[in-house]
């Protein structure tokens, strides 16, 4: 599991970050769609939500308890925990305005 996170914001009074964006990626080892969900998705983090969030990559081969406990239907598959509501976006994560929508971001 890699986890990369992105938090130099400021805390809010009620000690916890204001609109920080945890997301988890689950991926089938280094299949050419975990590859580019991957890289698209750090992309679209970098550019819409730089500093405000957490990203765990999760191979479903290596970390099989966590892939259960999700009760996964397909690959890749992104879940947003945070901020609420939770969301669940499947695929290369390749079409921008699609993922800045599942993930309640304004898009351009």
């Amino acid at each position: 599991m890699i986890e990369e996170t992105h938090d130099t914001q400021g805390w809010d009074d009620g000690g916890e970050m204001d609109h920080h964006f945890v997301l988890n990626l689950f991926i089938a080892g280094a299949s050419s769609n975990s590859i580019r969900a991957v890289a698209n998705l750090r992309e679209i983090c970098e550019k819409y939500i730089k500093e405000r969030y957490t990203l765990r990559v999760i191979d479903v081969y290596q970390e099989k308890s966590l892939a259960s406990q999700e009760q996964l239907v397909a690959l890749p598959l992104l879940i947003k925990s945070r901020p609420y509501p939770e969301r669940r976006l499947i695929g290369d994560m390749s079409d921008t305005q699609k993922v800045l929508k599942g993930l309640g971001i304004p898009g351009e």
